[in-house]
């Protein structure tokens, strides 16, 4: 969903502003079109102005224009054709642009820092938005699982890679498959599912809230407020959600029989770690909310005005490619940009599963593997990460469509 309503800030006041300003502008044209000044523009009109501004047309081109705004059909433009025509065609393009360049619900990379979905009004007031949230949700469980081998590599290696244990793709599945069979590679799934619902629900929700406060005034929310709301419900939701991912982390790494399931890490951890256990890693993890999501939002802005600007011809609908492609784009770049922090991260919640690890703070482990390894050090795993990408967002895209089908939300 492109969170981008540019328009809904418009109140009556200065949209009737808009409109005096704009009458005036179009008064004028009309006036400087109309050379004989009976009130009417014909084609001889529109082809002698164009003449002026030195473009020749012919006489069916210039009979084209005009029946394109010449609503009675009587081949002359007078002023009320010639206002309805350009008072409100800006507004309805503007609404077409914004429609389709929500930044998508579709997009679930496996990595939940993204910003919330944007939904219009009349999405709120018809209830069409939890339906669009449930499928969000659905395609985002079906899009991990399918990629979660490839994401229990990247915690992996994220944390037991080093430049003397260098772990090879092949030879990290042969490890995993070695030591737990195949469904050993979709460990830590179920809880990376289970943790969708309560995130997308309470981020949803608080970003309603934050709109409203931070919002300068009711109703209008300017890029800059929309991307602070839209971390702060990040981090709002990161924190409910917190534990979970703590335990995620354990449970991807686990070997075979050390838990018997959730509750039992949970259990281990709280006995052998105490509470604070679960929010190892918390402060790397909300840091990176904000490059993800600011760089995520800048080039999504970017190549959507890149696209509108080269091909938006006659429609302002690029396509669901283009979107898809923009919104992934935008999206990996986001996380090039935190996957530093998102391996810190990592390594702090699996402390305690590191053998001889002594518990380190953010800037010990990240002055460490500098050290040891090195700029790209910080890069551990990135590798599997990108390659989950095209599955998980295909997949998820899919999914998404089939079941906006089956409840009702018509395309």
């Amino acid at each position: 969903s492109c969170r981008h309503h540019e328009d809904e800030g418009l109140d009556f006041s200065e949209f009737s502003k808009y409109l005096k300003e704009h009458e005036k502008k179009l008064k004028l044209t009309f006036k400087s079109l109309d050379k004989n000044n009976d009130g009417r523009i014909d084609h001889t009109e529109i082809k002698q102005s164009l003449a002026d501004l030195g473009l020749d047309i012919s006489k069916e081109e210039a009979e084209k224009i005009l029946q394109s705004i010449d609503v009675d059909g009587t081949m002359t433009v007078d002023w009320n054709e010639w206002r309805e025509h350009f008072l409100f065609n800006p507004a309805t393009n503007l609404q077409e642009i914004i429609r389709y360049w929500k930044h998508s619900t579709v997009l679930d990379i496996g990595e939940s820092l993204a910003i919330p979905d944007e939904f219009t009004e009349e999405e709120k007031t018809s209830g069409l938005w939890w339906k669009q949230l449930s499928a969000g949700a659905m395609a985002g469980a079906v899009s991990r699982t399918g990629t979660a081998p490839l994401d229990r590599m990247k915690v992996f290696m994220q944390v037991h890679a080093t430049k003397s244990n260098k772990i090879s793709l092949s030879g990290g599945f042969k490890q995993m498959l070695k030591e737990g069979g195949v469904t050993s590679l979709w460990r830590g799934n179920g809880i990376n599912v289970l943790k969708i619902a309560p995130e997308t629900a309470i981020k949803f929700m608080a970003y309603e809230q934050y709109k409203k406060l931070l919002s300068s005034e009711p109703g209008k929310v300017r890029t800059h407020e929309r991307f602070m709301a839209g971390s702060l419900a990040g981090a709002t939701a990161q924190t409910a959600i917190y534990p979970m991912e703590v335990l995620k982390t354990r449970l991807t790494l686990r070997k075979t029989g050390q838990y018997s399931g959730m509750f039992d890490c949970a259990k281990k951890i709280l006995k052998n770690e105490g509470v604070k256990a679960f929010y190892k890693g918390y402060i790397p993890n909300i840091l990176g909310i904000i490059p993800y999501a600011g760089i995520d939002l800048a080039i999504y802005e970017s190549l959507k005005n890149l696209w509108l600007s080269k091909y938006a011809k006659d429609t302002a609908n690029p396509g669901i490619l283009v979107l898809l492609g923009c919104g992934t784009i935008s999206s990996s770049c986001g996380q090039v940009a935190s996957y530093p922090l998102a391996l810190i991260r990592t390594r702090m919640q699996a402390q305690a599963s590191i053998e001889g690890s002594k518990q380190m703070s953010m800037s010990q482990i990240a002055k460490k593997i500098l050290e040891k390894e090195g700029f790209f050090g910080l890069y551990r795993g990135i590798l599997p990460n990108f390659m989950k990408v095209i599955p998980a967002v295909s997949i998820s895209y899919v999914v998404y469509e089939n079941m906006r089908y089956s409840l009702g939300i018509q395309k």
